[in-house]
């Protein structure tokens, strides 16, 4: 029962990063992809119907944490209370600005709206990128593990998010948003590429940062290296779509399969409970997840909610 929770919990993280890469990374973007006001509201478009997706997958994870793994849950609430603060604040200031850019028809209130989605988008990947490192790396320091692990995780937000906006942000008259994002994907996997194998190097040679399951680190390590040197290559915008997505999901594997994370279980009472609310939620989930990274093959609407 103890693995198939890991595994349950796994699995909702890792299908938080693929969905929440494509709004985030596509938020971080925003000002390479979008310099007309029409092309900003066209990424809004993009954007709206991922990041409500998303975050009931960071819902669900958090349910599994506080039910299923509450010695974990209290790690990582008194370890990086910090982080999960700003990574709150990031949160809200991001969502505020695309539920809040069209009900006042104005330039500056746009503008302000703007601004809150791209810092919003920037303080969650950074924000999870050193809760992941942290996790990973026994705790956050000041120092090259945290600060290469961190940037890694940032720059596959960034890829994943140019991926998406790839296919999302195509157009009818012109796709001069979909060509930036599309080239930029080749530019962001080599920074990830550079981050990842730095990160390795370091997690390998620096005391303190050597993960407890060497070969499960060490086989992700390459199954991640792998994917983004694909994406670096001539083909790459090509993969992109696919690659990308698989390369956010390893650093969500990393943690929960080659880290020895504490997994004391709850209350008999309180485990059943959460299983019988989980199985009938869970296929509902994984077919909503497929629905949405179809979406991807379709350009964004022009009229929606948010823009």
């Amino acid at each position: 029962m103890e693995l198939l929770s890991a595994a349950l919990l796994a699995l909702f993280v890792v299908g938080y990063l693929v969905l929440a890469g494509s709004d985030v990374g596509l938020g971080m973007l925003m000002p390479h992809v979008a310099r007309t006001p029409e092309e900003r509201r066209r990424v809004v478009s993009a954007i709206a119907p991922y990041f409500l997706g998303s975050e009931v997958w960071l819902v669900a994870a958090v349910g599994v944490l506080a039910g299923l793994f509450p010695a974990l849950e209290h790690e990582i609430v008194v370890g990086l209370w910090p982080v999960l603060a700003a990574l709150a604040l990031g949160w809200l200031v991001r969502d505020a600005g695309l539920w809040f850019r069209a009900r006042v028809d104005g330039r500056r209130w746009r503008s302000v709206c703007y601004t809150a989605v791209v810092a919003g988008s920037w303080t969650l990947a950074l924000t999870w990128g050193l809760a992941l490192t942290g996790l990973a790396g026994g705790g956050l320091a000041a120092d090259p593990f945290t600060v290469l692990g961190t940037i890694a995780v940032v720059a596959l937000f960034a890829l994943r998010g140019a991926a998406f906006g790839a296919e999302r942000l195509v157009g009818s008259r012109e796709a001069e948003s979909a060509d930036a994002a599309a080239r930029a994907t080749r530019t962001l996997s080599r920074v990830a590429l550079v981050a990842v194998a730095s990160t390795a190097l370091v997690a390998v040679t620096v005391d303190g940062h050597a993960p407890d399951r060497p070969w499960v680190a060490a086989v992700l390590a390459v199954v991640l290296l792998a994917l983004l040197a694909a994406t670096s290559g001539l083909t790459g915008p090509m993969l992109s779509r696919h690659t990308s997505a698989l390369a956010i999901s390893v650093p969500g594997l990393l943690v929960a399969l080659a880290t020895d994370l504490p997994v004391s279980g709850p209350p008999g009472m309180t485990g059943a409970f959460v299983w019988s609310m989980l199985v009938p939620v869970v296929p509902v989930m994984l077919l909503g997840q497929v629905w949405l990274y179809r979406m991807t093959r379709r350009p964004a609407a022009s009229p929606t909610f948010f823009a």
